[in-house]
């Protein structure tokens, strides 16, 4: 029987607005996207989607055919009902959800330009509400964890941590930029946890390294196995016995952005979880990821189970 699946975070409707209004131009070496006030504007597309970090995660794991259950704060209102809808038709359990009673549930709109770059107005609301009271972790039962952004709040991660180790459950963490913000507190945790994932910005801000190798290293003293993202650059892992160094998987023209680092993480995790190598997870997440930047949205390209993967460029050496 597969391996159990929890996903922790924040859960959000997305509505992408597309159009040549939103072209930028260059202003002391920015871009920079102006409009006029009390003025209308044409626009080519629009599309509704739903987000999150736990929320895609949750459907990387369904789509694997891991059972997954997504914990996080929704309200009941029309943005609510869209995300439960979206993972429930993906296959994901929505019984440990809970109901914010004042706040909304989480909502971004996303001015996508023609170059495919974005601007992005968030309300973050019931999505970065998190208090232990709220959730009923005796229902918490499962055999890994994969924690996504929780807004800074370290309590609630350390909860989490504490509750999945009480349970024999295996961690994973993709932190978010109040979390990182937090490096003395988070390091703490990390010592907790089996799976760190994090882009190189962001794993300069826990340890130091001259080298892409050492950094990774570095960071395995805390989290077993670490997953350290480079942009086209590719990516550099190890578990401990392995280091790998990977390259791009395709070369592909992009869409989208959103959800790309999310797709790369939960679908390393998700092979890991069904006992994939470093390397081959490492492979598939990089195709996740690939996929999720050619549609409009952070959900629509995650792959499904039993897809072709192609080769790409990965060297592995002894830890």
């Amino acid at each position: 029987m597969n391996p159990k699946m929890i996903t922790v975070g924040a859960a959000v409707q997305d509505v992408f607005l597309s159009g040549k209004v939103f072209a930028p131009h260059i202003e002391n070496g920015k871009k920079v996207e102006e409009f006029l006030a009390d003025s209308k504007y044409e626009l080519e597309s629009i599309v509704f989607s739903t987000g999150g970090g736990a929320t895609n995660a949750a459907v990387t794991f369904a789509r694997q055919g891991l059972p997954v259950s997504f914990m996080g704060k929704i309200a009941h209102d029309p943005a609510g009902m869209a995300v439960v809808s979206d993972l429930q038709n993906d296959g994901v359990d929505t019984s440990l959800i809970a109901y914010d009673q004042e706040l909304s549930t989480g909502y971004s709109t996303l001015l996508v330009a023609p170059d495919g770059s974005r601007t992005i107005f968030v309300y973050r609301g019931a999505s970065e509400d998190f208090r232990a009271q709220d959730f009923d972790f005796n229902r918490f039962e499962g055999n890994w964890v994969y924690i996504s952004s929780l807004a800074g709040d370290m309590e609630f991660a350390e909860h989490v941590v504490h509750v999945a180790k009480e349970k024999g459950m295996k961690v994973a963490i993709n932190p978010g930029r109040k979390e990182l913000e937090q490096a003395d507190r988070l390091k703490q945790l990390l010592h907790r946890v089996d799976v760190l994932s994090v882009n190189k910005e962001e794993l300069q801000l826990l340890v130091e390294g001259d080298s892409d190798e050492a950094l990774v290293r570095h960071a395995s003293d805390m989290a077993p196995t670490t997953i350290m993202t480079d942009g086209p650059n590719g990516v550099t892992a190890t578990d401990r016995r392995y280091v790998v160094k990977a390259g791009m998987y395709e070369d592909v023209p992009v869409l989208d952005r959103t959800g790309a680092g999310d797709a790369f993480s939960s679908g390393l995790v998700a092979q890991l979880a069904l006992g994939a190598s470093l390397k081959d997870a490492i492979v598939f997440a990089s195709a996740n990821s690939t996929s999720v930047v050619g549609q409009v949205g952070a959900k629509g390209g995650i792959l499904h189970r039993g897809v072709a993967l192609h080769d790409m460029p990965v060297q592995v050496h002894d830890f």
